[in-house]
């Protein structure tokens, strides 16, 4: 029996499950985190036996209600689409850990983290890129709810930021899905890669298509100079939902991104119009370094963390605007390990403030290593990974980038990837410093606040960020048969 159904049932599941908690608001109080694990933990387990059919047959396009294309919608996952959404649903799985003593707690919070999840998952499995466009607003109009669900006076300031810069990134990207439609006939991304051919990789239509939709993407990801609404967001957000505003919401978008480019339009419209691919190459080095600079300058760790997604980030369109194997699979090696390490040094950023009485400074950290051994522990490992020192699975995907640039001939871009784990170590060592080799003059306030479940969480992410880069070709060998797709 075909279970190809599940890729439908892995959307559907958290959207429709969103209205639970409000619902039970009308009887029951504080349920909303219970019915949220419930549903996380099922589209994880739907989302795994999805990823061995996938492992195991190939590709999955799904036709919603059976109607082909290019009207109906499709659903399309491959070994890419599962790594990210593998990631997704792990980390929301992880967060959810937290918020359970770290809040916010309240059904609606609930309600709108399914939604959420729901939107990202959305934007990964669609076939479409008008309905990437709907899942991008699910994804985005939950979030400004979440942000602005903190404790913070300023949280409502910083929502209303990313809502009015998050409302022009998806204006610049429905204008790009509607002159590529008036220059195709079609929204289907598999349809889309047969039609652009037809209408000219050089029609300046098709070309102005890409770049609005790429521009909206850029903003969405949060790339140097479009990243401002992120620090106030990271800032402002609950713990919980900064890590997933920080390892989720622009993997998601960068995948996205990787899709529009390599599926619909394909790696010949890059041959055709390669400035196109130096202004993605010098644009992401910009961000790589634009961030990290920005991080330096931070005593705060939300806003160290926050700009070091942007450096991120930038790493990882670098490996795209190479476009061959070797640096794109360093990419999605980078998304799926920077994701699983910035979601957790969100949730020990949470962990410490919950425990020591709010704290946030890096001065603040001092000696903490002798009051929560684990926790600083943990916090190394994760820095350690952060940096890119190897056997990490930070150095793991640098490398593969950076040996994909060599490949190319760029080796002054190969060296600044390289050369990126300096700055990386500039603004994560103040902190490893800090908790190691200071005495400790603050309070152990709330030793309660911190449960197990939460230390197995954060260890499991400091275990999974030193390993996985021994496991790298085995990835590889995983993820090869969507990289020989997107790369024709």
């Amino acid at each position: 029996m075909s279970m190809d159904w599940l890729v439908a049932a892995i959307v559907l599941v958290p959207v429709l499950a969103a209205v639970l908690p409000v619902a039970a608001s009308l009887r029951y109080d504080d349920v909303g985190w219970s019915i949220a694990t419930v549903i996380v933990a099922g589209t994880f387990a739907m989302a795994v036996a999805t990823a061995v059919n996938v492992r195991e047959n190939g590709a999955i396009g799904y036709l919603v209600a059976g109607i082909d294309r290019p009207f109906g919608v499709e659903l399309y996952v491959d070994e890419f689409s599962m790594l990210v959404v593998l990631l997704v649903l792990a980390i929301c799985l992880g967060v959810l850990v937290f918020t359970r003593i770290g809040g916010p707690r309240g059904n609606a919070f609930y309600s709108g983290f399914l939604l959420l999840t729901g939107g990202m998952l959305g934007v990964v499995i669609t076939g479409d890129i008008f309905n990437l466009y709907v899942f991008l607003e699910i994804m985005a109009i939950s979030s400004y709810a979440l942000v602005a669900s903190s404790k913070y006076r300023w949280s409502t300031y910083a929502a209303f930021k990313y809502l009015l810069v998050g409302t022009v990134g998806a204006s610049f990207y429905l204008l790009g899905v509607a002159l590529t439609f008036a220059a195709t006939g079609t929204l289907n991304m598999q349809d889309l890669a047969v039609r652009i051919p037809e209408a000219g990789y050089a029609d300046p239509v098709v070309i102005t298509g890409f770049v609005l939709m790429g521009v909206g993407l850029a903003i969405k990801i949060a790339l140097f100079p479009v990243h401002t609404w992120l620090a106030d967001a990271h800032a402002s957000a609950p713990d919980g939902i900064s890590a997933v505003i920080s390892a989720l919401m622009p993997a998601v978008a960068v995948y996205a991104f990787a899709r529009i480019t390599f599926t619909v339009f394909t790696p010949e419209f890059l041959a055709v119009n390669p400035v196109i691919s130096q202004v993605i190459l010098v644009g992401a080095l910009l961000s790589l370094f634009a961030g990290s600079f920005f991080a330096l300058m931070q005593d705060h760790i939300k806003l160290v963390l926050a700009y070091s997604t942007v450096s991120q980030f930038g790493l990882i369109l670098i490996g795209i605007g190479i476009a061959n194997e070797t640096a794109l699979f360093g990419s999605m090696l980078h998304i799926f390990g920077h994701g699983i390490v910035k979601a957790s040094l969100f949730i020990l950023a949470g962990m410490f403030a919950l425990r020591f009485g709010g704290i946030r400074m890096v001065d603040e950290y001092a000696g903490l290593a002798k009051r929560a051994p684990v926790m600083a522990g943990a916090f190394a490992v994760l820095g350690i990974t952060m940096i890119g020192l190897p056997p990490t699975v930070g150095f793991a995907g640098k490398w593969y980038i950076a040996l994909g640039a060599f490949e190319e001939g760029l080796w002054v871009v190969s060296a600044l990837v390289l050369l990126s784990s300096l700055l990386t170590a500039g603004y994560i060592l103040p902190f490893i410093n800090r908790i190691y080799f200071h005495p400790f003059d603050g309070e152990d306030i709330d030793r309660a606040s911190i449960t197990t479940g939460m230390l197995i969480a954060v260890c499991i992410g400091a275990f999974l960020g030193l390993t996985l880069g021994f496991v790298s070709s085995e990835i590889q060998l995983l993820v090869e048969g969507a990289i020989d797709a997107m790369l024709g």
